[in-house]
């Protein structure tokens, strides 16, 4: 496909088939406008993957751009909507659901923003290429006409996506200082595209990167939420550190650089940290754990005779996860979520002094809903070289599930409760309710832990012994 470097458009003569499919869709909506004598755009994220070849999702929604304002396009697309949204109207935004895909069509816009602001003042414009000049990237500037295909490309776009080059449509000096976030989403687009930032853009972000002090807690927390979920962020994540961004919202991160990790010690502890990151599954929770999972071992490095250690980091390390979770505005269930993980994470290496059946139900216990990501946080925790202690880990791994699996089947073990419940207890010893209740029901969970199931009557039998024990 031709793509237009200058600010004319070039025309696509050969429609390939994987874009004939979003074509047809967006079709009832192009011609539309076309009767009504404005033009009508695909915009953003999908004429970059179309590009690519990657497939539209069935729920994905389509970002389209005209220059008609919000009025217009509300009267435009009415007739042909099963749903129409407006909650964007202000900044131009009309939410349209046709034929079962929603579009988002959004009137041209000039941004400006003052220096201090979090906020750009927006403007309604006439011009694709002013519109596409406001955008974060040339991978992302770049429109494609409908319904007959013109490929927009005024800052040469296609040409950068074919090059696995990232680089801004104005000045990445203007664009950063307009919105600060970018700096962090270029993370993003680097470790989810394969793009290498040119240096003027990698400068820039080394410039502005106090810039980000502006920017909410919660859009920083969203973003790196959307790092963290690509294939490998590793050289994402490697950029937000290099350029200085991670001191301004993860601290803890670049703190890990310079700590020589004992056990692995081909890596320092953020080498280790990045690479124990890209092991593990692309999904939020176990990639924040992986993420924070060694944040304590810095504050806890001792030097002795015996080398370096790292004692109680995964206590002091809970902590830290908690407290910069909490900073960066993550749901309490999230927060909850990692710090057991990071608290629980060296666990299983005491496995090889032999566990009990007890202390196989108490990981289960203690990890509770977490324990699947627990297993898998701990399998990826292992990046050495030496594949003979890698293999000695992953067999000892293999046989806790196996005996978790076990355990499980015979003892419902994940929904590990006492043999009696409260009412029971209450029944059994004529209490009300209260503290004694709680007591004795922890009394037999612990029973229960070291021992499995009792049954009812052994169980009567244990809390009249422990009960008649509190009396004296």
């Amino acid at each position: 496909m031709a793509a237009a470097v200058g600010r004319s458009p070039s025309v696509v003569a050969v429609i390939p088939p994987r874009l004939q499919p979003v074509l047809d869709e967006v079709r009832p909506l192009a011609e539309a406008f076309a009767a009504a004598g404005q033009p009508l755009y695909l915009v953003g994220g999908i004429v970059r993957d179309l590009l690519l070849g990657r497939e539209l999702g069935p729920d994905a929604d389509i970002d389209l751009t005209t220059p008609a304002r919000p009025d217009a396009i509300k009267d435009i697309a009415a007739p042909l909507a099963d749903a129409l949204w407006t909650q964007g109207e202000r900044f131009g935004t009309i939410g349209v659901k046709v034929g079962g895909r929603i579009f988002e069509i959004t009137t041209h816009r000039a941004e400006t923003y003052d220096p201090d602001s979090r906020k750009p003042e927006v403007s309604f414009g006439d011009d694709i290429a002013d519109d596409l000049a406001r955008r974060d990237f040339t991978v992302n500037a770049m429109a494609l006409r409908v319904p007959d295909p013109d490929l927009i490309d005024p800052f040469g776009g296609a040409a950068d996506l074919a090059a696995g080059r990232l680089r801004t449509p104005l000045s990445p000096e203007v664009s950063f200082t307009d919105d600060p976030l970018r700096m962090l989403r270029a993370a993003r687009f680097i470790a989810g595209y394969g793009l290498s930032p040119d240096a003027e853009l990698v400068d820039a972000v080394r410039t502005n990167a106090e810039r980000l002090q502006i920017v909410s807690a919660e859009r920083i927390r969203d973003e790196l939420d959307k790092l963290l979920v690509v294939t490998d962020p590793s050289a994402g994540l490697w950029f937000v550190v290099d350029t200085g961004l991670a001191d301004l919202f993860l601290p803890e991160l670049a703190a890990m650089r310079l700590e020589q990790d004992p056990i692995h010690h081909h890596k320092d502890v953020l080498a280790h940290t990045l690479a124990v990151v890209a092991k593990t599954s692309p999904t939020r929770i176990v990639r924040l754990a992986a993420l924070l999972h060694d944040v304590g071992k810095p504050k806890t490095r001792s030097f002795g005779d015996g080398g370096v250690t790292f004692h109680h980091h995964e206590v002091v390390g809970a902590r830290m996860a908690r407290d910069r979770m909490q900073a960066l505005k993550y749901a309490n269930d999230d927060v909850d979520a990692v710090r057991l993980l990071v608290y629980l994470h060296l666990r299983f290496h005491t496995y090889g002094m032999g566990w009990t059946d007890a202390a196989v139900r108490r990981f289960v216990r203690d990890a509770g809903d977490q324990l699947d990501n627990l297993i898998e946080l701990t399998r990826c925790d292992v990046t050495t070289r030496n594949k003979r202690k890698a293999d000695r880990l992953a067999a000892r791994m293999d046989e806790l599930e196996a005996r978790i699996v076990v355990l499980g089947a015979e003892e419902e073990l994940k929904a590990m409760r006492p043999d009696l419940d409260g009412r029971q207890v209450m029944d059994h010893l004529g209490l009300g309710p209260g503290r004694h209740v709680g007591e004795a029901l922890a009394y037999l969970l612990e029973v229960r832990l070291d021992e499995g199931p009792l049954g009812e009557e052994e169980a009567f039998r244990r809390l009249d012994k422990w009960w008649a024990d509190r009396q004296g």
